[in-house]
């Protein structure tokens, strides 16, 4: 639990781990930096694409790296996401597969791997 995060500092784990849930932006990325060697950055939270480019770059200065992460939601909404994929380790955009049904023109994922985006996804 996020409320725990203090009993990992000054932990050498032998792989890497990643703040999720106490991670939630700029206020707490030195506390994280401390504790964790990745940040999963999920744009729901952080406040869109410009603030999601802007906390990616204070994630790189800390010497972090950076995971793409998403909350459930249709293509429409992870392609922003999509866009910054190049600057993530890991990526994780599985959020329309969770969908019983996601709109027209969305991702395409051919087992773990996403396929571009098609341009009517935009309207």
């Amino acid at each position: 639990p996020a409320a725990d995060d203090a009993l990992l500092e000054g932990y050498a784990s032998p792989v890497p781990l990643a703040a999720d849930e106490s991670f939630h932006g700029l206020p707490t990325l030195d506390a994280v930096a401390r504790r964790y060697a990745c940040v999963n950055l999920k744009l729901d939270k952080t406040g869109g694409l410009s603030a999601a480019l802007a906390l990616a770059a204070a994630v790189r200065t800390r010497g972090l790296d950076l995971m793409l992460g998403c909350m459930v939601g249709t293509s429409l909404g992870m392609a922003p996401a999509f866009l910054l994929a190049g600057l993530a380790r890991w990526v994780d955009l599985d959020g329309p597969l969770l969908l019983a049904r996601d709109r027209a023109g969305g991702f395409r994922y051919a087992g773990s791997v996403m396929q571009p985006l098609a341009s009517d996804l935009w309207g």
